[in-house]
């Protein structure tokens, strides 16, 4: 038996790292005040071909859809801005005085896509949605949130790819520019660019198999059709990235492959040795119609997402530690069965107070187990025999110096406090 092709096993090394990250997103999500959403794996079909856009490659090729007992229309999640904004308006999230409402999901999705570097049918996704605010500062502060994640991560470089796809006005003036121009080379495109011209045209320019035709390098831009007040939304989003020190590459070709974003799009990249030219490793924009879409009120909303597998991969490449001290607090040995209660009994205690203890679950003897404690790199080892049981007094080894201690079982957790204190091991642990 063996994992589905394009999924992959989480343990190990991996498992510790990609627990790093996932707290260190937790809390800076935290700082910024955003809250918690959680939204099914598999939702009717309708919330993402309506949300998402049934002219978008993730619609019309990579969903896994099926029927459930009761004959209905199911798709797993390919992204997540659709399920939470369903859960938005189904839950009447909008009469929530709290304005605007910001919120972060985290979670599996599923794409039915060729499995490459980086790139799985079940891929962990993490992302932001902010709803109710069409300020321009809105847009600057979600751009923020990844900017400031990977420089804490220790990426380099990280930029901004930022354009604006404008207000309605804007973009049906840029629709009706795109039509014109693509009309006669129509030949020259692709079957797919055929629909999309009917459909949605702005998506030709997110076409993976023509984006190197010399049609689609000239084709008219974004920028040149936004009207006063999308300019004005624009200038604003920049000047607040400026505020903020955000570097930031205004790129008229980008579009974003999603059907619901108007205004401001944007990418995000690190500088990573080894991924070549495409470097980016999130993306999002400004939504203010998909509320509305999905039958709820007109409703503003701007978010980004990123896939955590090329994030974690980056990391590798740049050869990023993110786990600066591998181990457990103590461990405990048992000199024999009779011990054994008093010792889980003990590790119980200790474990209740915050300290990452184990203990021998195997019988070994003395020589053994202290091999064991090195191999969990245990800061202290606590011997439990027939004397400590009768006395209430443990006997503690310390792994490094070799230092050896009387303690009393009712002092324990005082003892270890003073020497995790007086080393100033930054293990993260509250041992108040």
């Amino acid at each position: 038996m063996q994992k589905a092709k394009g999924t992959y096993d989480v343990f190990g090394e991996y498992g510790k790292k990609i627990r790093v990250v996932e707290n260190i997103l937790s809390d800076l999500m935290e700082v910024y005040d955003y809250e918690y959403f959680r939204t099914p794996i598999f939702e009717a079909s309708e919330v993402f071909h309506r949300g998402v856009g049934d002219t978008t490659d993730i619609v019309t090729k990579e969903t896994y859809d099926f029927k459930d007992r009761g004959d209905r229309d199911m798709t797993l999640r390919p992204e997540g801005t659709a399920g939470i904004v369903r859960s938005y308006i189904e839950n009447k999230y909008y009469g929530n005085p709290n304005v605007p409402s910001k919120i972060w999901y985290y979670g599996p999705m599923f794409r039915y896509e060729r499995p490459q570097s980086g790139r799985f049918r079940e891929f962990y996704q993490f992302g932001v949605e902010v709803f109710g605010s069409n300020d321009p500062l809105t847009d600057a502060e979600v751009i923020s949130i990844p900017v400031n994640f990977y420089k804490m991560l220790g990426l380099k470089q990280i930029k901004v790819h930022i354009n604006s796809l404008g207000d309605t006005e804007s973009r049906d003036n840029y629709r009706k520019a795109l039509k014109d121009y693509f009309r006669p080379h129509l030949d020259s495109l692709c079957e797919d660019c055929h629909v999309r011209f009917e459909k949605n045209p702005l998506r030709i320019l997110d076409c993976k198999v023509d984006k190197d035709l010399d049609v689609m390098k000239k084709a008219p831009k974004t920028i040149d059709f936004l009207n006063e007040e999308s300019k004005s939304h624009f200038d604003k989003v920049k000047e607040y990235l400026d505020a903020m020190n955000i570097e930031y590459i205004e790129d008229p070709n980008l579009v974003r492959g999603l059907d619901y974003y108007t205004h401001t799009v944007f990418e995000v990249e690190a500088s990573v040795e080894g991924f070549g030219a495409q470097n980016i490793l999130c993306g999002g924009g400004r939504y203010n119609k998909l509320v509305g879409t999905l039958g709820g009120p007109d409703t503003p909303g701007v978010g980004f997402a990123m896939g955590m597998e090329r994030l974690m991969t980056a990391l590798d490449y740049e050869k990023i530690n993110l786990i600066e001290e591998d181990g457990i607090d103590a461990y405990i040995i048992p000199m024999s069965e009779n011990e054994k209660g008093y010792s889980i009994g003990i590790c119980n205690a200790l474990r209740l107070s915050g300290y990452r203890t184990d203990m021998d679950y195997m019988s070994r003897n003395i020589k053994s187990n202290f091999k064991q404690s090195e191999r969990l790199n245990a800061k202290y080892v606590i011997i439990i025999g027939e004397e400590e049981t009768k006395n209430n007094v443990l006997t503690i080894k310390d792994n490094e110096t070799k230092d050896e201690y009387k303690v009393k079982v009712s002092e324990l957790v005082d003892f270890l406090d003073s020497k995790f204190d007086a080393h100033e091991c930054g293990c993260g642990h509250c041992h108040e």
